[in-house]
């Protein structure tokens, strides 16, 4: 079946984007489901991208992202470099604080973990390293979403904000209000907005142009800590990676326009 529009190039594409987190082996009765293609022509494009290494196939017809195709990841511009200045930093908050590090990037309309250190008897929480997050209720979301063109914040809010728990924002104008600290301050603190019972506190990192390109964050259990304590230590581990990107404390973060102050009636 020709699907008019769509070059072989982008079907291949939509296979291999199936693979996420908790999806990393898949059936062709996955992909076909997944992708919503004809199940002759996702066989064809999966062996096309067996024959080339970018998926595995196993004895019992299961696919997994290929060696070939991790390789070619490993060689994003951003995700190792930042990964590889920010692992110092990471590994001193977390052998401080024993609680969740993490370093997050934003993509599309989520914040992805590229990286996290955690303690055995940490909180549990329902991110993992290339998992998302979203932007308006987690700590790296919030700091990312801040530093982000106006477009996105318009974007999260037009397709409507989950409320997770009670605590939760999803009123347009407190998201502004608390996006609006964030940039001023550099910091986000949130309390159980994600997941019950999880707080975290946030901070931006600034590359050598003064653009935010990532957030790092500290996951705490709710009233274990004083979140107050842990905003010097982030903020010092952030500012320490930024440096070390090339930022320097004469080049501001660079502001984006938020858009029309948020009413009050």
């Amino acid at each position: 079946m020709n699907e008019p529009g769509r070059t072989v190039s982008s079907r291949l594409l939509d296979v291999l984007f199936t693979f996420r987190p908790g999806h990393s082996r898949l059936t062709l009765a996955d992909l076909t489901r997944r992708t919503g293609m004809p199940h002759a022509t996702v066989r064809r494009l999966a062996l096309h991208l067996v024959e080339a290494g970018a998926l595995d196939r196993a004895p019992d017809g299961g696919f997994t992202v290929g060696v070939r195709m991790w390789q070619l990841g490993a060689l994003a511009p951003l995700g190792v470099p930042l990964r590889t200045v920010a692992l110092p930093f990471m590994d001193d908050l977390h052998t401080a604080l024993r609680q969740h590090v993490q370093l997050a990037v934003l993509e599309g309309a989520e914040a992805v973990i590229v990286e996290r250190l955690s303690a055995a008897d940490a909180v549990g929480v329902i991110s993992r390293v290339g998992g998302s997050l979203p932007l308006h209720s987690s700590g790296v979301g919030k700091v990312l979403l801040a530093h982000a063109d106006a477009g996105l914040l318009d974007q999260v809010i037009d397709q409507g904000m989950t409320r997770y728990t009670p605590r939760t924002i999803t009123e347009p104008a407190r998201l502004k209000d608390a996006l609006g600290e964030c940039r001023r301050t550099g910091v986000a603190v949130v309390r159980e907005e994600t997941t019950p019972g999880v707080d975290s506190v946030a901070t931006r990192i600034i590359d050598a142009d003064g653009e935010v390109v990532a957030a790092l964050s500290v996951v705490v259990r709710s009233g274990s800590v004083d979140l107050r304590t842990m905003i010097p230590a982030v903020v010092t581990s952030g500012l320490g990676v930024s440096r070390r990107l090339g930022w320097h404390p004469p080049v501001r973060s660079r502001q984006h326009s938020p858009g029309p102050p948020a009413s009050r009636s």
